[in-house]
């Protein structure tokens, strides 16, 4: 069984994670900070940008693979795991400023809320409601 829907979303998050590290490693040479975040706030949003994808995306990958192999996925998995990955770019984004902001509050939400509801759609199957 080829699970399309994780091994795409697999490849995005993959994509994802180089471009928050690239963003970190690039702002790290910008600013001569070989480690640690050396006082910079901005260096510390974006290590903490990276940080915060790599803690919640291997649930969501795990529910979403786990899901699609018991054949209970569909066009609806790859449509939350899409929105999930877009979230995290956002949250990305708004990691970069000071201040509250919409796109770090909407990629945290819509990240608990794909957590919730995967898990929710796992133990569902689990007990046999699907």
């Amino acid at each position: 069984m080829i699970l399309q829907t994780t091994l795409s979303l697999a490849a995005a998050a993959a994509i994802i994670n180089l471009w928050l590290a690239i963003r970190t490693g690039k702002l790290r040479f910008d600013s001569k900070v070989l480690h640690g975040d050396g006082g910079k706030p901005l260096l510390q949003q974006r290590m903490r940008a990276q940080a915060n994808f790599v803690e919640y995306t291997p649930f969501v990958l795990i529910l979403i693979a786990a899901i699609e192999l018991t054949g209970k996925g569909g066009r609806w998995l790859a449509v939350v795991g899409s929105i999930y990955m877009l979230a995290r770019v956002a949250h990305g984004f708004g990691m970069d400023r000071n201040d509250s902001n919409p796109l770090r509050a909407g990629g945290f939400i819509i990240t608990v809320l794909t957590l919730v509801g995967l898990s929710a759609v796992a133990v569902t199957i689990a007990l046999g409601g699907m």
